[in-house]
């Protein structure tokens, strides 16, 4: 059960920490300057855990395990941080912004494992999709 609740916490708490953050940047920074920043703190901390999770000697062997699906997740994140940066700069609350983002994604990642990854959709599902866009229009309405 600790093997599922652990990653949830580091999410949530991430996630508070990433939205408080991208919600305090300063309007008068430039956005691309700061995620800059934001990136290169992100690179050096990932590359001191990757260094300490493998022997050096692996390095190199497991680098040259990746794909392009790194490099697609790098222009993702990229797209994502500036969303953020923009939703909250144009004067979405930080409550309602991500949380709004968040059921937007739940729904289109409900359709996307359902058309490519043969998942299947139930009757509560959909219902839950109903639901969440009532909540949409409740709350942003």
């Amino acid at each position: 059960m600790w093997n599922m609740i652990w990653p949830l916490i580091l999410i949530v708490g991430s996630n508070c920490f990433y939205n408080i953050c991208t919600k305090s940047m300063p309007g008068s920074a430039n956005a691309f300057g700061a995620l800059t920043v934001t990136y290169l703190v992100g690179a050096v901390l990932s590359a001191i855990l990757f260094v300490a999770g493998v022997k050096p000697a692996n390095v190199a062997g497991e680098l040259a395990k990746v794909n392009w699906t790194s490099l697609v997740l790098g222009v993702a994140i990229v797209g994502l941080e500036v969303g953020y940066v923009f939703l909250y700069r144009n004067g979405l609350k930080i409550g309602s912004g991500a949380l709004t983002a968040n059921i937007c994604l739940a729904v289109a990642l409900l359709v996307i494992g359902f058309l490519f990854y043969k998942e299947t959709v139930s009757l509560r599902q959909i219902i839950g999709i109903l639901v969440c866009s009532v909540g949409l229009f409740l709350i942003n309405g």
